[in-house]
């Protein structure tokens, strides 16, 4: 395999050296340029031909978010966003990828270039061979189908099942696929519950967006918050997201412990907390790098739940679904465009009834 041919696009001469330096030891990447501008950049994409950018979004003469628009109109490609964790760059970057940017990573500070280094490498080396590995053009394609669909909501007679909730788990490319299914959902929704991957100063700014844009309340979940139909329910950046069912009422309950699966949030973690509960769950597992949820939702399948993963082919990455396929976690396989369709139908019948005894 030829390497992995990158051009590093950033206004700053210390970030582009340290892209630089971190990427320089991987066999399986070349960075082939840089730019310190998006001008600059057009002419270094033209004469180079990278097979991914890593973009920055605040630059001189064309910022980040207008030379993303103009990229994937005239030579669409893999883009990995160097972003900035404050509520403008959760805001920025969260737009980066409803245009088409495959992934983000923040910005390492000082202090964490000093500590952590080799964990800011480990990720952008990560980032940048799965950015090169997707069927952008299919991707693209997804987010413009995505985009058409949004403002369908789908018809819904009400909950038949006492205390059913969904539970959604995701990763990278899951921002987009969360919000595909959420705007489907009607304000009578059976409640939501959604730990994703993002870090903690974008879940707020996140939930705030999907809310905007959707019949249901979402929200960023609170600990000890009741949980009630209608309502969505996103984990905190920097919290595993549980539930906990008191006096046959369900509750939102946050934890700050150790990692799971290397995350916190983590899908397993909100997963088998609903397995006492299993009988009125519907467990999803969406696209996403890695393996966490696999064993929750295998768990949840064993105890009684109707379980879902997405496709390979509606997926960015296949890595999450693909390691609960692999352990036969699922009791269907869907497209992402049918996944709202599959929980409506099945909460709309209850737990005796032939459709919902499948």
């Amino acid at each position: 395999m030829k390497p992995i041919k990158v051009l590093i696009i950033d206004d700053s001469s210390v970030i582009r050296s340290i892209v630089q330096e971190v990427l320089k030891d991987d066999p399986d990447i070349v960075v082939v340029g840089e730019a310190k501008d998006p001008l600059i950049a057009r002419e270094k994409i033209k004469e180079l031909n990278p097979d991914v950018l890593t973009l920055d979004v605040e630059m001189p003469k064309m910022d980040g978010i207008t030379f993303l628009k103009n990229i994937m109109r005239l030579r669409p490609m893999p883009v990995v966003m160097l972003s900035t964790l404050t509520t403008k760059g959760a805001e920025t970057t969260l737009d980066a990828l409803e245009l088409g940017a495959v992934d983000f990573i923040a910005k390492p500070s000082f202090e964490e270039l000093i500590t952590h280094k080799s964990l800011f490498k480990t990720k952008l080396i990560r980032k940048i061979k799965f950015a090169a590995s997707v069927n952008h053009k299919n991707h693209l394609l997804i987010n413009a189908t995505s985009k058409l669909n949004e403002n369908v909501v789908l018809p819904f007679n009400g909950c038949q099942r006492t205390n059913h909730l969904v539970a959604i788990g995701a990763s990278t490319g899951g921002t987009e696929a969360v919000k595909r299914i959420i705007t489907a959902l009607p304000a009578n929704c059976p409640p939501v519950l959604i730990t994703i991957h993002i870090p903690e100063s974008f879940s707020a700014s996140y939930a705030k967006r999907i809310n905007t844009l959707c019949l249901a309340n979402v929200q960023e979940a609170r600990h000890g918050q009741k949980i009630k139909e209608g309502n969505v329910y996103i984990s905190p950046g920097n919290m595993h997201l549980k539930v906990e069912a008191k006096g046959g009422t369900l509750y939102c309950i946050l934890e700050d412990s150790e990692d799971v699966n290397r995350h916190k949030p983590a899908v397993d973690v909100l997963f088998n907390s609903l397995v006492p509960l299993a009988n009125n769950v519907q467990g999803i597992l969406l696209t996403g790098m890695g393996q966490d949820g696999a064993k929750g939702l295998l768990n949840l399948k064993d105890a009684g739940a109707m379980t879902i993963i997405q496709d390979e082919e509606s997926s960015l990455i296949w890595g999450m679904p693909g390691s609960a396929h692999a352990l036969n976690a699922h009791v269907k396989e869907c497209t992402l465009s049918n996944i709202a369709t599959e929980i409506l139908d099945y909460a709309s019948f209850d737990r005796n009834s032939m459709k919902g005894a499948k």
